[in-house]
C-alpha cells in the first residue's frame, strides 16, 4: 500500500470520527429540545410536596400534568386535580411554602363557594365528596367572607386532607392562569400506579 493510499485511509478516517461526532451531537440537541417541548406543551412529572391530597395522592408520590386541556381546550372543573403555581409561594420558605401546589378544583368563576358545618356548599348544594380525608372544611382565613361568589378567570381549590391542607380556605379564589396542568396519572410508587380521579 503506497503513503498517498495510507494518507487517504487515515483521513477518510478522521472524517468518519467528525461526522459521527457532529451527528450524535445533533441527536442529543434533538433530543433534548423534543423534551423540553414535551414537558413545556404537553406533559409535565411532578413530584407531590406534602400530604394534602390523601387519601388520593400521598407525599412523595410522582404524577403526570397534562397540559393540553388547559392550553387548548377548556379551562379547569370541578373534580380536576390540578397542578398550579402557589400565589403565596415564597422562596426564603421554600420548605413550607412550595411554588407548585397540587388541589382538586370545587368550584369554578361565576359558582359560590360556602363553608358549613365542616361541609363545601357550592351554590347552594352540598357536595358530596367521596374522596376527602378528613371531614372539616372550615374557613381557615377569617378574612375571606362566606358565601364567596367567584371572579372571572378564578378557581377554589382544596386539598383531599381536609384536616392537613393549605388551600383556597387559607389563599382564597386562585387565578386559572395559574394553572400549569391538569394531574391525570401517578406512575410512582408502583402501588398507586394508575389513574387519578
Amino acid at each position: 500500500m503506497s503513503s498517498d493510499q495510507n494518507n487517504m485511509s487515515g483521513a477518510t478516517q478522521e472524517i468518519s470520527t467528525v461526522r459521527w461526532l457532529i451527528e450524535t451531537a445533533l441527536l442529543v440537541l434533538l433530543a433534548f429540545v423534543l423534551a423540553q417541548g414535551i414537558k413545556t406543551y404537553l406533559v409535565q412529572a411532578f413530584v407531590i410536596p406534602s400530604g394534602s391530597m390523601i387519601p388520593t395522592i400521598h407525599e412523595g408520590d410522582r404524577v403526570f400534568a397534562e397540559k393540553i386541556t388547559y392550553r387548548f381546550l377548556r379551562g379547569p372543573e370541578r373534580g380536576d386535580v390540578i397542578v398550579f403555581h402557589n400565589p403565596d409561594y415564597d422562596p426564603v420558605d421554600a420548605q413550607a411554602n412550595p411554588p407548585i401546589l397540587i388541589k382538586r378544583v370545587i368550584a369554578v368563576e361565576g359558582q359560590t363557594v360556602d363553608l358549613k358545618d365542616g361541609n363545601v356548599v357550592v351554590n347552594g348544594r352540598v357536595l358530596d365528596e367521596p374522596y376527602t380525608h378528613g371531614k372539616p372544611s372550615d374557613p381557615l382565613d377569617p378574612a375571606i367572607r362566606y358565601p364567596l361568589k367567584l371572579a372571572k378567570g378564578t378557581m377554589w381549590v382544596m386539598g383531599d386532607n381536609r384536616t392537613n391542607s393549605g388551600d383556597s380556605r387559607a389563599l382564597g379564589p386562585v387565578k386559572v392562569k395559574a394553572a400549569i396542568g391538569r394531574a391525570v396519572w401517578t406512575y410512582w410508587p408502583l402501588n398507586a400506579f394508575g389513574k387519578l380521579r
